[in-house]
């Protein structure tokens, strides 16, 4: 069974940067799309960004673009999410989470979670 682990979080600066890694285990990912998810306390999940481990499909919530990249190293069996100008706004825990079925449906595989921290 496929198991996700997520790291990378942690307390950064505005402006700052994170890398967040979610390295996959049991199985391969190549079937899967690997989607970034966040939940801040007392708001909602919300999908953050989404990499198909097969094609070049990706994509970006608005207020993420041109901030945050997606990526993947299907030899290493990961996903990666790159966070630039970090806002506090961006304050919550990332998850990442596999579907065999696509970004926008529903995801099988979670990983536990990497709280990220955005404060001066």
């Amino acid at each position: 069974q496929l198991q996700l682990v997520e790291s990378g979080g942690g307390l950064v600066q505005p402006g700052g940067s994170l890398r967040l890694s979610c390295a996959a285990s049991g199985e391969t990912l190549d079937y899967y799309v690997v989607g970034w998810f966040r939940q801040a306390p007392g708001k909602d999940l919300q999908r953050v960004s989404c990499i198909s481990m097969r094609t070049d499909y990706i994509d970006y919530r608005d207020s993420v673009k041109g901030r945050f990249i997606i990526s993947r190293d299907n030899a290493k069996n990961t996903v990666y999410l790159q966070m630039n100008s970090l806002k506090p706004d961006d304050t919550a825990v990332y998850y990442c989470a596999a579907s065999a079925w696509g970004c926008s449906a529903e995801y099988d595989y979670w990983g536990q979670g990497t709280q990220v921290t955005v404060s001066s």
